[in-house]
């Protein structure tokens, strides 16, 4: 897909309709929009070590943020299993080095190098990293996705808000024993 990510409806609403699409028409949306059942499924048992280690992290990070979604599950696993096969990557090339070399061994058993190349967990490295950063930044891990992903706390700024509404709402006033003319 391309251009920019689609906000969520949610997002559009908390901003105040920028777009002038409607407030109700965002309404509509918002409750036609499917819900997805809270709570990831159990930590699949073919997961060990690092996924394991990270399917529990994320899973506890999602639940304290209410983005804990069963069909989510399928993508955090994957995850995990990047994350696992990232970090393995980079102790191999940390313990094998970054360049490898291409050699060939003759019939008599001499080994004749031949060139130099990159090693190829250096490339597996890379790419198992990039769907960790995928995932992260779909699901609010990094620090930019954080700001997109902002939950409004009702109960945090309502009253001054409501304060001024209501202050701004009402019909204005003389005040008594006021010369003012309107």
């Amino acid at each position: 897909m391309r251009g920019r990510k689609r906000k969520p409806i949610e997002q559009q609403i908390a901003e105040g309709d920028p777009a002038k699409r409607g407030v109700h028409k965002l309404d509509r949306k918002l409750a036609a929009a499917p819900k997805a059942s809270s709570g990831l499924p159990d930590c699949p048992k073919h997961l060990s070590g690092l996924a394991r280690y990270a399917w529990e992290f994320w899973s506890e990070e999602l639940a304290i943020m209410k983005l804990d979604k069963r069909p989510d599950g399928p993508l955090l696993e994957g995850a995990c299993q990047q994350y696992a096969r990232a970090v393995t990557a980079d102790a191999i090339v940390e313990k094998e080095g970054i360049i490898c070399i291409d050699s060939f061994v003759t019939k008599l058993g001499d080994i004749i190098p031949l060139r130099t190349k990159k090693h190829p967990a250096v490339e597996i490295s890379s790419q198992s990293w990039g769907h960790v950063k995928s995932f992260c930044s779909e699901f609010g891990f990094s620090p930019a996705s954080r700001v997109r992903l902002t939950l409004d706390d009702p109960t945090k700024g309502k009253s001054a808000d409501d304060d001024l509404l209501k202050a701004l709402s009402q019909p204005r006033t003389k005040p008594e024993g006021s010369s003012l003319v309107q």
